[in-house]
């Protein structure tokens, strides 16, 4: 298998799990094939419930080679807003591996979450407990305002989960339709 970036990555990412006394590890990244509309609609709809009930959320800020965290790009796409909110175990790690602050758990840390929080406009209530339903949809919505997705109707699908949605996932719609059908979930 040909050395690149991504091999690098996914090697370090094991071996970081193995460190955390794991034996097996899942990364969304490799472990969902694309190409199949039907096991795509499944990762969509569980992957809510993956991250809920992972033992440990490992979030690599490829970007960041220490110190502050809250520009890396992370924070900007979609779907790693599951990904953030989901887990009750996340560890940060920087571009080079490293744990970005001692500790068992970020999500428990606060200086950690105060930065989560200003790099987000996430309260921390919600950082440290968040339960997915239609709670504040308003505070939901414009959590995921600022992010982007590579495909424009993702942005709508990586928010089924924080409401506890389950709606068809149909590539080919618009930003707008895919958002329309969510809102009227809501209403």
């Amino acid at each position: 298998m040909p050395n690149t970036d991504g091999l690098a990555k996914l090697q370090a990412f094991c071996r970081t799990t193995n460190q955390h006394g794991f034996s097996w590890a899942w990364g969304d990244t490799c472990c969902i094939d694309k190409d199949s509309s039907a096991e795509l609609q499944e990762a969509i709809g569980s992957m809510f419930s993956w991250y809920r009930q992972s033992k440990l959320t490992i979030i690599y800020l490829g970007d960041v080679p220490s110190g502050p965290f809250s520009n890396s790009v992370w924070f900007k796409r979609g779907w790693t807003l599951q990904e953030l909110l989901d887990p009750n175990t996340v560890l940060f790690y920087t571009h080079d591996w490293r744990l970005y602050r001692p500790s068992s758990n970020h999500k428990e840390d606060r200086v950690v979450l105060n930065e989560v929080e200003r790099a987000t406009g996430i309260s921390l209530l919600h950082l440290m407990a968040f339960r997915p339903g239609m709670s504040d949809p308003r505070s939901r919505l414009q959590w995921a305002s600022t992010r982007h997705t590579t495909r424009p109707e993702d942005m709508a699908y990586a928010l089924f989960g924080i409401f506890n949605f389950h709606l068809p996932v149909l590539y080919g719609e618009s930003k707008e339709s895919a958002l329309g059908r969510l809102l009227a979930e809501i209403i």
